[in-house]
């Protein structure tokens, strides 16, 4: 499995990562982690839709529901939205 897919399990409830940071993490390049993430094949232990852009918005979520499924999901994991945006309050930083 890759470093990408791992790393979400140690993102915080009610956090979230952008999709740089988590890129940063692993080593890789933001479009690469994207492209990881499309093909996660456990949502349940590896939560990628805890991975947003780096303004906040909600993008790029093929799982089940869309981006409304992935709003849902945020919500109950205790993520903060402002206007359809993650407020800045809710980004975690991996240690280096």
């Amino acid at each position: 499995m890759h470093k990408a897919l791992l790393l979400l399990r140690n993102i915080p409830k009610g956090k979230v990562v952008t999709y740089k940071e988590l890129a940063r993490a692993a080593g890789t390049s933001p479009r690469a982690a994207g492209r990881i993430l499309a093909r996660n094949p456990d949502l349940k232990t590896c939560p990628c839709y805890k991975v947003v852009a780096s303004n906040g918005e909600l993008r790029g979520y093929s799982g089940p529901g869309g981006l409304a499924g992935k709003k849902k999901l945020l919500e109950k994991d205790g993520v903060a939205l402002k206007n359809g945006r993650v407020v800045p309050d809710s980004f975690f930083t991996f240690p280096e």
